[in-house]
Formats: C-alpha cells, sequence, structure tokens
C-alpha cells in the first residue's frame, strides 16, 4: 500500500462534516443562503469523487489513496481509508445522489436549516463507510448513517411519515445490533489486536467461525440492503420519506447494505460465503420475483418505485452469491446504476407530487401532454429500470443474470422471469401515467423550469455516459473484483 500524498478521501468527507458545520452557523432566517452553502459543498464533494475516481489506475489495481494512521494503540484502531475498485464507483454515486438531491429541493421552504443538516450527516455517515478499512470506524460510521433518517422522514415526510420513520429505524437498528457483534467476534478470535480489515482477513478464522460471523453479517447488513423477508421497512420508508430523503435511501443507503456484505462478510469470512451462498441465491431470487409481482399490483407511484427496489436489490444479492468475476462486477455495477436509477425516479416522482399532490396512478393520466419535460425524465428513468440496452442497468444486470444461469440454472431463469414482469409493471405505470386518458386537472400545471430540471438532466446524463461506456466502470470494478474472487477460490 502507497500512502496518499493528499489525503483525497478524508477531504470528500471533510466537505461533508464541514458543509454540516457552516450550515448549523447560518442564521435560521436566511434559508435561500443555506440551499447555496449546501449546494457548494455537495459540489465539492462531487469534484473530488471524480478526481479520485477517474484518477484510479485501474492497470495497478488494488488498494489506492491511503491513508493510515493509528488512532488507538491498545485496541489496534486506525484511521485507515483507502479506495478500490469496489468502493470507488460506491463513492462516485453518493457524490452524485447528494449534489443532485440538493438541486431537487430547491424549493423546500420548511426548516430549511434542520432539513439540510440532518441531510449533511447522514451522507457523511455514507461516505465514511464507503471510505473505511478499519472495521471499528465501518461501524461508527455506520450507525451515524442511519440516525438521521428519523428525523428527515418524521418531519419533512409525507404518507404516514411518523409510522415510516420509526419502522425504518427499528429495522436498521435491528441490523446494527448483529452487525457489532458479529465484528466483535472476529476481533476477538483475531486476537483482539487489530480492527485493520485486511489484516483479520488473513487470520484465517475456523469455518465454524466464519459460518457464524458470516450470517450475522449477511443479515444485518441485509436488512439494510432490502434482503428478502427483512425488506418491509422499505417501501414505506420510501412512501414517507421526502423527495432528497428518497433519493438517498433508495439511491445510497441500501447500497451501503450490499456493500457491507461484501466487504466485511465476503472479504472475512470466504468459507462463511461458501456455506452461506445457496441461502443467499434462494433470497435474492425470491426478492427478485416478490419485488416484481407486488410491485405489479400497486397504486402509488412511490410504492411501485420502493417494490421495484426490491427487486433490483435481489440482483444486486443474486450476483454476490454466485462468487464469479461476472457476477460480482455486475453486482458492483448495478449498485452504481440501479442507485442513480432510483434517484431519477424519485426526483421525477417529487416534482410531479409538488404540482399535483397526489402520487395515485388512477389520479394521474397524460401528464406527457401537459407536463412533457417531467414525464420524459420518468419515462427514461423506469427505461433504465427494465435494462434497455445502452443504458447502465443493462450492462449490470446482463453480467449477473449469465453468471447466475450458469451457477443456479433454474433460480436464474426464475430472476430472468422476474424482470420481465418487474418489465410489465414499469411500462404499465409509464402508460397509465403518462399516455393514458387526460386529467383535466392537471391542464394548466407548469413543466419543470431549468433550474429545477438540472439534477434531473445530471441524473440521465450518467445513465447514459456509463450506459454508452460501460468499460469506463468495469475496468475499474474487475481491477479488484478479479484478485477477490481468486482469493475466495484460494
Amino acid at each position: 500500500m502507497e500512502m496518499a500524498h493528499f489525503p483525497i478521501l478524508s477531504a470528500i468527507l471533510m466537505s461533508t462534516i464541514l458543509g454540516l458545520v457552516t450550515i448549523l452557523f447560518i442564521p435560521d432566517d436566511r434559508p435561500k443562503l443555506v440551499k447555496q452553502v449546501s449546494l457548494g459543498f455537495a459540489g465539492v464533494g462531487l469534484i473530488l469523487a471524480l478526481w479520485a475516481y477517474f484518477s484510479y489506475d485501474v492497470q495497478k489495481g488494488g488498494l489506492q489513496f491511503v491513508e493510515r494512521y493509528l488512532w488507538v494503540k491498545s485496541l489496534g484502531i486506525y484511521w485507515f481509508n483507502a479506495l478500490d475498485g469496489i468502493n470507488a464507483p460506491m463513492l462516485l454515486l453518493t457524490s452524485v445522489v447528494l449534489f443532485t438531491g440538493v438541486l431537487t429541493m430547491w424549493e423546500l421552504e420548511l426548516r430549511v436549516k434542520e432539513f439540510f443538516a440532518f441531510m449533511f450527516l447522514l451522507v457523511a455517515g455514507v461516505y465514511g463507510v464507503f471510505i473505511a478499512m478499519d472495521l471499528f470506524w465501518i461501524f461508527v460510521w455506520y450507525d451515524v448513517s442511519l440516525f438521521p433518517m428519523y428525523p428527515l422522514i418524521a418531519i419533512w415526510g409525507g404518507t404516514r411519515k411518523e409510522y415510516g420513520g420509526m419502522k425504518l429505524t427499528l429495522y436498521l437498528l435491528a441490523g446494527s445490533a448483529l452487525i457489532l457483534p458479529a465484528i466483535l467476534y472476529l476481533w476477538v478470535q483475531g486476537g483482539s489486536t487489530t480492527f485493520d480489515l485486511f489484516e483479520l482477513a488473513k487470520m484465517g478464522f475456523s469455518p465454524q467461525v466464519q459460518r457464524t460471523a458470516f450470517l450475522m453479517l449477511y443479515l444485518g447488513f441485509g436488512i439494510l440492503a432490502g434482503v428478502w423477508p427483512l425488506h418491509t421497512w422499505s417501501p414505506v420508508g420510501h412512501v414517507a420519506a421526502p423527495t432528497a430523503v428518497s433519493m438517498i435511501h433508495a439511491g445510497v443507503l441500501m447500497k451501503l447494505g450490499a456493500y457491507g456484505i461484501l466487504r466485511l462478510g465476503m472479504t472475512l469470512c470466504p468459507e462463511g460465503l461458501q456455506y452461506w451462498s445457496q441461502l443467499m441465491a434462494l433470497l435474492a431470487t425470491i426478492g427478485i420475483v416478490y419485488g416484481a409481482f407486488v410491485g405489479l399490483a400497486q397504486t402509488d407511484l412511490k410504492y411501485v418505485i420502493g417494490y421495484s427496489s426490491v427487486s433490483h436489490m435481489g440482483i444486486v444479492g443474486l450476483g454476490l452469491s454466485t462468487m464469479t468475476v461476472n457476477g460480482i462486477n455486475g453486482a458492483v455495477f448495478q449498485m452504481f446504476a440501479h442507485g442513480v436509477m432510483t434517484a431519477l425516479l424519485f426526483s421525477a416522482v417529487g416534482y410531479i407530487y409538488d404540482r399535483t399532490h397526489t402520487k395515485m396512478i388512477p389520479e394521474l393520466g397524460g401528464l406527457s401532454k401537459t407536463m412533457p419535460v417531467a414525464s420524459a425524465f420518468f419515462i427514461i428513468a423506469a427505461f433504465a429500470g427494465i435494462g434497455v440496452p445502452f443504458m447502465a442497468s443493462f450492462w449490470a444486470e446482463l453480467l449477473v443474470f449469465i453468471s447466475a444461469v450458469k451457477t443456479y440454472p433454474v433460480r436464474g431463469i426464475l430472476a430472468v422471469m422476474g424482470l420481465v414482469v418487474s418489465a410489465l409493471f414499469m411500462l404499465r405505470v409509464v402508460q397509465k401515467t403518462f399516455y393514458g386518458e387526460k386529467n383535466e386537472r392537471w391542464e394548466h400545471i407548469p413543466d419543470v423550469p431549468l433550474y429545477l430540471a438540472t439534477p434531473r438532466i445530471i441524473l440521465v446524463g450518467v445513465i447514459l455516459f456509463f450506459g454508452m461506456f460501460p468499460k469506463v466502470m468495469l475496468d475499474v470494478i474487475q481491477s479488484t473484483v478479479i484478485p477477490f474472487v481468486a482469493s475466495l477460490t484460494a
């Protein structure tokens, strides 16, 4: 590991922490300044994340931009941050969703200062998890990312907001209650000398230790990843949350759960992964099919997206369970692609709801005639969600399904069938909401102005760029996945 000359990863993290501190010092009666400062710090994080991502040397691979300093010697805790092909896409995803989320909430008027403060605190935790390579810091930042969700939903949310916020928080804290004992269990079994992820990975834990720890980590992080049947908090949370929080919730937080399974569970417990891989594949397949069929029956746009997310996150879990290069490449790519696509879906629905004050599909109709730009954003995201070629999700899903059919033929075929049903309900939503019988109530509703179209245009651009040039993403991912899979088989 070569130490970084400039601590770019800490700088990305500090962009949110300094943004939070600055927001707290702004007077309550200056909401426009709060939004401008939030956008500025989110922009700094985005620029730094882009720099880190495109500076990553795919030929060299491994850990880069390393920051490793001893923090608590007696416990073996290090301030250890690094970038590789697995967390680089996640860092880029988070920065894009935060930046577009701030722009999406530009019309917010209720308690603006508190909203953006909680939002930056949440994203600080997410950044921390994605860059940390020390288990102590991973857990600390993981918990930091969870607590702001309740006030963000309970105060600024919509439908059943207190119920949705509380259910989400209780479920995710239950997952945290499994993750911490698993980390401490591995730390004790490793000699209680270090929390360094890669040092612990060298310990060679016994098969029984790995099976126990992996199951705890899989279930703990799996709750956040929307693993069936632990997913029930997710659609409820999606519906209750305000637009930008739904974007971060579905676009980033659920990926944090899948990332935890990959980064901790699969890295530290490869034999545990092999033991439980059949269960992972089974639950993932059920999640894909279940999410598709339940989504087909929904009449609320946010519930449609919520169950679509459960189905698409099942694709991530299925790819990870294959333990193959293509499967894991596709899973990580799907985490990124689905994050951007879902952020665009919720952003588009948020604008429609703000103007019509309804998310119910039967009450909306013919919107493409009165709001063609707003409609186009949702339709593009829906096409990305059903895997239309030359959009980012297409390559991710293709890799996962190829690998799944080879590894688990029956489950792989069932998963593909689930995707077909998912395409059916998305096309149904598009037809009824945007091309159905025109509802005269919405005839005079204005279309998206340029300043509100900007975040949606950015998200569309990301979807199309990585759909047209998947090599830019896949080269980064597989520079780490190839040696990772080799270590699993070894």
